[in-house]
């Protein structure tokens, strides 16, 4: 019986050194892929943010490029036609996103949202007041339409604060 109890003991004792070995050893490996993914994490945020960061640049330049008084003073000649104009303008707009559109993988979802649709404003609001004209009217008549729908605050405006405050926020 002695036997038998001395060899459950020796037994126990191995099998508590055992699962302790095992644990330690395990904690060991985990700790230490933590460790490695947490580097890996560092590395990537150091090689990212300088592209993160032209992100935002690229989308600030895109929001002051499609702003309706920047876009108007680098498009307008002052022979275009209202119905000239307007397509003009809103294929501008288009090409401009399309250019940027590979940067929305940069910023969160807020903020690109924002910039969506300070886009699609733009566009409304051009559709809308080349509506109210003439298709024939000079685009000038255009132009003052535009700058009056967004004489208060332009979409764009709404788009570059949130971006501002991503920017903020990241770094």
């Amino acid at each position: 019986m002695t036997v038998l109890i001395y060899i459950l003991g020796t037994f126990l004792v191995a099998v508590i050194v055992f699962l302790t070995s095992f644990f330690s050893v395990r904690m060991f490996i985990q700790n230490d892929e933590r460790k490695r993914l947490l580097e890996l994490k560092e590395h990537n945020k150091s090689v990212i943010a300088p592209i993160r960061l032209q992100a935002y640049e690229r989308m600030a330049m895109f929001l002051e490029r499609i702003e309706p008084n920047q876009l108007i003073l680098r498009l307008n000649d002052g022979n275009t036609n209202n119905a000239g104009l307007r397509l003009l303008l809103i294929a501008t707009i288009r090409s401009e996103f399309e250019h940027n559109l590979s940067q929305q993988i940069y910023l969160s979802t807020e903020v690109w949202d924002k910039i969506c649709n300070a886009k699609e404003d733009i566009i409304r609001i051009i559709n809308i007041s080349s509506g109210k004209l003439a298709p024939e009217a000079p685009g000038i008549e255009l132009v003052s339409a535009i700058i009056e729908e967004t004489a208060a605050i332009s979409p764009v405006t709404t788009a570059m604060e949130a971006l501002k405050e991503e920017i903020r926020l990241v770094f």
